[in-house]
């Protein structure tokens, strides 16, 4: 079974199966896994890398997706690629000389997953490779709102069309006569959200929640005034609890792997608070 996720940014991990290599490493970004894992195993002239050219087989294992942008997603890339030149991972300890690069990249994963700004994205970490698979270290487990996953993924272009409700209008739109949509009053200030680019919606099938994006960071973040950045809030208009890295993608104008908060599940943050006691 192959899940379609709409606006992919991915991180993967590569493992070389050719023994004159076997156990080497790849860390790249891709938008699009299928065709990339043909492009390393095809070499620098189908349009791998050069450290991976020429040593394939490889394997892709395992992939972080979920970012809200390529640049989140080149960014955790290169931390990952970097552990000990990057400033956020400097409590990550030295590769001992008998540990894989696998397995201690697979360390330096479960420590970028669990602080800031990673452990505030909706990540999700699958093994494509399930006989590659490594239980992650008891007390470095991905926070609650990042699932793990298993099986292929394959990306999928976001839907044309108009992006929200305050979204641009689809190409020729304007030519039909279709009016630009009227200014809509923020759901938290009340003032006026003049620019669409300055607005976010609720994905949630009929909430007709419009509000400024800074507006709705410090509503939901009104339990913790130290972050930046919220993981999870209810929503003002129709109280659903979702993602804020679900609505910036569907302020991007994607539609597709948005879900609601399952409301049995605990409270995340409270459960990062008690994870850092």
């Amino acid at each position: 079974m192959v899940v379609e996720v709409e606006g992919f940014y991915g991180v993967y991990l590569l493992f070389c199966t050719n023994p004159k290599y076997k156990g080497r490493i790849y860390i790249g970004f891709t938008v699009n896994p299928e065709r990339r894992i043909q492009q390393h195993n095809g070499g620098k002239h189908k349009g791998g890398a050069w450290k991976t050219s020429g040593r394939g087989p490889w394997d892709m294992v395992l992939i972080v997706h979920g970012f809200p942008n390529d640049i989140a997603a080149l960014r955790f890339e290169w931390a990952w690629q970097h552990p000990h030149v990057s400033r956020r991972l400097t409590h990550v300890p030295r590769k001992p000389k008998k540990q894989s690069s696998f397995d201690f990249h697979l360390l330096v994963l479960s420590h970028m997953l669990r602080v800031a700004p990673w452990n505030r994205l909706p990540l999700t970490l699958r093994w494509l490779r399930q006989e590659y698979r490594r239980e992650l270290p008891l007390l470095l487990q991905p926070p609650l709102h990042m699932p793990l996953a298993f099986g292929q993924v394959r990306a999928r272009p976001i839907s044309k069309g108009q992006k929200g409700r305050l979204g641009e209008t689809g190409e020729g739109e304007s030519a039909r006569g279709v009016m630009p949509p009227a200014p809509q009053r923020c759901r938290v200030c009340y003032e006026w959200v003049q620019d669409k680019d300055d607005a976010l919606c609720c994905f949630q099938p009929g909430c007709t929640l419009t509000a400024h994006i800074l507006c709705l960071a410090k509503l939901f973040l009104l339990k913790e005034p130290q972050s930046l950045i919220p993981v999870e809030g209810l929503c003002p208009s129709c109280g659903h609890s979702v993602l804020w890295g679900d609505l910036i993608r569907y302020r991007n104008g994607c539609y597709g792997d948005l879900e609601e908060i399952p409301s049995s599940q605990a409270h995340w943050v409270d459960e990062l608070h008690r994870s850092s006691d």
